[in-house]
């Protein structure tokens, strides 16, 4: 069993940046990939970014490519989700997910455990 915990989100200015963090308990956290989606209001679940279990492959959808980058410490069973040049349509719930593939996929089906979301506002 994994227990993931976002945090981090919070209401910040377009152009403004945060970083997401997602601690993961139980073990063998580095052999999982692990990934990022959002849902806005009246929207879908949606990919954001994926890492694969040893760091060194990811992935992103292209409404945030060269803006988020995603990245893990498996030392502490941690990934991360630095968002930069922040726009309003990046308002939504983010959550992190673990799959226990290690390589990773943006389809939100092939994850086996999820967190409780953490909230972004993007507003002026």
């Amino acid at each position: 069993q994994v227990q993931l915990v976002e945090s981090g989100g919070g209401l910040v200015q377009p152009g403004g940046s945060l970083r997401l963090s997602c601690a993961a308990s139980g073990r063998a956290f580095s052999t999982y990939a692990m990934g990022w989606f959002r849902q806005a209001p009246g929207k879908e679940r949606e990919f954001v970014a994926r890492i694969n279990w040893g760091g060194r492959n990811t992935d992103y959808a292209d409404s945030v490519k060269g803006r988020f980058t995603i990245s893990r410490d498996n030392a502490k069973n941690t990934v991360y989700l630095q968002m930069n040049s922040l726009k309003t349509e990046d308002t939504a719930v983010y959550y992190c997910a673990a799959a226990l593939s290690g390589l990773g996929t943006p389809d939100a089906k092939r994850y086996d455990y999820w967190g409780q979301g953490t909230q972004v506002t993007v507003s002026s």
